[in-house]
């Protein structure tokens, strides 16, 4: 780091720097800013063009500080000039084709997906850039497909996006080479591009191949969120055996280190704690990771945006009738959206107050940080980086010292592993699936088919998610793309539903009967160029909800069928019934079958029950069951 300051309150003269090193004499080159920060209103210096190591910015509160660099001794000695002048020439101007300036992680990115390909000029006696042919970049390629990890995916290829990430860093290096010494003389493949060459046009397009991120399996999540909402439940007896042992650690500050942790243990040994002062701190990080679950399940927000959850970020409106609605505001770092509220049901609200209380002592260390350095020197660039983590709630103390910072996504996922594990579970658990369970969960809240913890959510509905409430300052910023997952997740349940109808197995009900029929005309399946074609129209062309015991394709939910008369789906026809339905249609008619009987239900009620029982037999016949098992 450089320890040049800038004027007090002037700005680093960045945009009056050039927009690459070519000509530059070495000294003028190398005194160029990479970047700065504002140290309580005075510009500090961060990295020089000449520094081994650039500093970064542009980063999420969640990314580790070994992330937000740039390590030039990483790269083959023969290419650290040429590449400092390109990724200065990224850095300034961006790439070409209108494309803005990037940001820090991006550039990390290229540097990390260029240095393969350096390593391979490198073994091919190649030093410079110029040197490098479409034929070059051809066996390179090559070389990529052929090539097994020997990380964490051991034995495997590289996926399609890692090909794509390393051939578009080799066009990267080809455009920004043209602004230094060092020209690459072609495109590395002439007429093609990295996407094509990575498989991922065409059938291979990521938005023909789905979602990559898992869903969580609904009992590996009910799981989850029931043992989490167990210990939020419970946080603030386990806050309050810590503040105890707190008080006890201040009253005995003279003992060492040993000493002090021998009162703690004896201290919890008296109230019948077990596993001692090990287990108690377990069970706090415990607690931290049961309150992120409980707030991203319920809120479907990113990592990063949990991450910039600040102290005081729970609000409550309340609309003209009475009802209470309760948010939550935080900062979305994805594409520059800003600050977002997130509608959260009361479990999320006690998490978050559970989480102001937890991280008041880590808060209290970044004060006193910020405080140890200012009288250190008033100039040094952590005081702003302590600065924007003052607040947060998900904090947690640095490997290899006393510093407090907000844990990195990599971290989060080392914790819910952890968390998953206690619950004996074996599902890989990362942070990014909970955005994409909530919105599956909301999709199926649309959808009708209410599978799973419902109960957990008391009176909060998800529907609530597609129709936020409106006030003078909350509820107006919204996170408009979480609605574009829950309509994706939402389709994709609609295609599932249409595929299975459209299988080998029969359906009942009005509707199911019509589409058996109208399947069996061949000229009603020639108009469609292919089968995905023909369930994406039909999907998209009925509504189409589950209400437990059928679907229902009719345009609105006034049906006596879907709420106090079930039997009547067998003949509506807006009803569609799948074999999997049968079991309930199974336990309909067993239980009819017992009250036919009844002696007190009078000659109405024997009336009601054998048409129900006669629906009830129609449809298992429909759905394939033979008659002579139904005889009363």
């Amino acid at each position: 780091m450089s320890d040049s300051t800038l004027a007090e309150g002037s700005c680093p003269p960045l945009a009056t720097q050039p927009g690459d090193v070519r000509e530059l004499p070495e000294s003028e080159r190398d005194a160029l800013i990479i970047s700065a920060t504002q140290v309580d209103g005075q510009w500090v210096i961060l990295s020089r063009y000449g520094d081994d190591i650039w500093q970064l910015d542009g980063f999420t509160s969640n990314t580790q500080a070994s992330h937000k660099r740039l390590d030039f001794s990483t790269v083959p000695q023969a290419f650290r000039a040429v590449m400092k002048a390109i990724l200065y020439r990224y850095l300034r101007r961006g790439l070409g084709r209108g494309m803005g300036r990037p940001k820090g992680n991006v550039l990390r990115q290229t540097i990390t997906d260029a240095r393969p390909f350096l390593r391979y000029l490198e073994v091919l006696k190649l030093d410079h850039l110029g040197a490098v042919t479409p034929m070059v970049c051809a066996t390179y390629v090559a070389a990529c497909k052929a090539h097994r990890q020997t990380h964490r995916s051991k034995g495997k290829p590289l996926s399609q996006n890692g090909l794509r990430g390393r051939f578009r860093a080799v066009e990267a290096l080809h455009e920004l080479s043209q602004y230094t010494d060092d020209r690459m003389p072609q495109h590395p493949w002439p007429e093609t591009s990295a996407k094509a060459m990575a498989g991922l046009i065409g059938s291979g397009a990521p938005h023909k191949l789905g979602g990559k991120t898992p869903l969580i399996p609904d009992d590996v999540f009910c799981a989850l969120f029931e043992q989490a909402c167990q210990q939020v439940e419970r946080g603030q007896q386990l806050l309050d055996l810590r503040d105890a042992l707190d008080a006890l650690a201040e009253q005995r500050k003279g003992l060492s280190r040993w000493g002090g942790i021998w009162a703690k243990n004896s201290y919890l040994d008296t109230l019948g704690w077990e596993g001692g002062l090990r287990a108690f701190l377990k069970a706090l990080t415990h607690l931290r990771t049961a309150c992120y679950i409980v707030l991203a399940s319920t809120s479907g927000c990113r990592n990063h945006e949990l991450a910039n959850v600040l102290s005081g970020a729970h609000h409550r409106t309340q609309d003209d009738e009475g009802t209470v609605y309760h948010w939550m505001r935080s900062r979305s770092d994805k594409t520059d959206a800003g600050i977002h509220d997130w509608m959260i049901p009361e479990a999320a609200v006690r998490a978050l107050r559970l989480m102001e209380r937890w991280a008041a002592p880590y808060q209290a260390m970044i004060a006193a940080e910020i405080v140890q350095r200012r009288r250190t020197s008033s100039h040094d660039p952590q005081i702003a980086e302590a600065l924007k983590h003052r607040h947060a709630l998900f904090l947690g103390v640095a490997m290899g010292g006393n510093q407090v910072r907000t844990l990195s996504n990599s971290t989060w996922c080392y914790h819910l592993k952890a968390f998953s594990k206690a619950c004996g579970l074996s599902w890989d658990l990362a942070s990014h699936q909970f955005r994409r369970k909530f919105a599956n969960y909301a999709a199926h809240s649309r959808f009708g088919d209410l599978r799973y913890l419902k109960e957990h959510y008391a009176h909060w509905s998800l529907d609530m998610t597609l129709g936020y409430a409106m006030d003078d300052s909350w509820g107006q910023h919204l996170d408009l793309e979480l609605y574009d997952d829950i309509q994706a997740e939402l389709e994709d349940i609609k295609l599932g539903v249409v595929d299975n109808w459209l299988g080998d197995a029969p359906l009942a009900g009005g509707y199911g009967r019509s589409i058996k029929q109208w399947q069996r005309e061949p000229q009603n399946l020639l108009i469609f160029k292919d089968r995905a074609s023909m369930l994406k129209s039909i999907a998209e062309s009925t509504s189409i909800r589950s209400n437990g015991h059928a679907w229902c394709t009719a345009d609105d939910s006034g049906c006596v069928g879907n709420t106090l008369e079930r039997t009547r789906c067998g003949n509506c026809n807006n009803a569609v019934i799948g074999r999997g339905h049968t079991a309930i249609y199974q336990r309909l008619y067993d239980d009819l079958k017992g009250l036919v009987h009844c002696p007190d239900i009078g000659e109405a009620g024997r009336h009601r029950i054998e048409r129900d029982l006669n629906r009830c037999r129609d449809v298992l016949i429909q759905l394939g069951m033979e008659p002579g098992a139904l005889i009363a």
